[in-house]
């Protein structure tokens, strides 16, 4: 088993990187939403990576964080989704909400998703209620939320922008890409920064 490719970021691409560790280039399957956290072409990248073999093709999945892969392989558990199908979930709805709609029973928020319906959502929540809880929900949100702030810059006004949007009730993965987004965003100060970030926010 891959439990992950750690290497030089070679190429992105709509639905898939490549990574090239040890001379060989890995093409890894992510979800669209993850696009945006990557470094630049050319640095070092770690992606955890589920590694799927059938009869006519060998595939990696991949995540930039561990509990994205956890969250993926129990979505690749319920019945009826398979690998593409749980990326394609992940790519409309983060790991962190994804746990909220289930247990809030919020089926039209995972239905979002493209190519997924109504009762394939409320399949995901019948299967997965059980197997998620409330506190887990908003512990692991703090630690992306913290996670976020720490990639972003947590002593500068970067980090500060990152929170206070976390704070608005916003994603940790959209808030640090609207951080990033933001042209000039190391010459300005919080306010004008968290402002251009909201702006940014609008067109996402």
């Amino acid at each position: 088993m891959i439990s992950y490719v750690k290497g030089e970021l070679t190429e992105t691409g709509t639905d898939s990187v490549v990574v090239e560790a040890g001379g060989i280039g890995y093409q890894i399957f992510v979800p669209s939403s993850i696009l945006s956290e990557l470094p630049p072409i050319g640095e070092t990248v770690k992606i955890y990576t589920y590694f799927q073999v059938r009869e006519d093709a060998m595939q990696l999945f991949g995540f930039l964080h561990r509990d994205d892969l956890e969250v993926f392989r129990m979505l690749i558990g319920v019945s009826g989704i398979g690998p593409k199908g749980a990326l394609a979930i992940l790519s409309g709805i983060t790991p962190d909400d994804l746990r909220f709609a289930v247990i809030s029973g919020d089926d039209k928020a995972i239905a979002k998703a493209p190519g997924i319906g109504r009762k394939t959502a409320q399949k995901v929540i019948l299967e997965l209620k059980d197997r998620m809880s409330l506190e887990d929900a908003f512990e692991k949100k703090s630690e992306h939320i913290a996670a976020a702030s720490e990639n972003a810059g947590a002593a500068g006004e970067a980090g500060e922008a990152v929170e206070a949007l976390t704070a608005l009730g916003y994603s940790a993965t959209d808030a640090l890409r609207a951080v990033r987004a933001v042209a000039g965003a190391e010459q300005m100060d919080v306010e004008s920064l968290l402002k251009a970030a909201l702006a940014r926010m609008a067109s996402f």
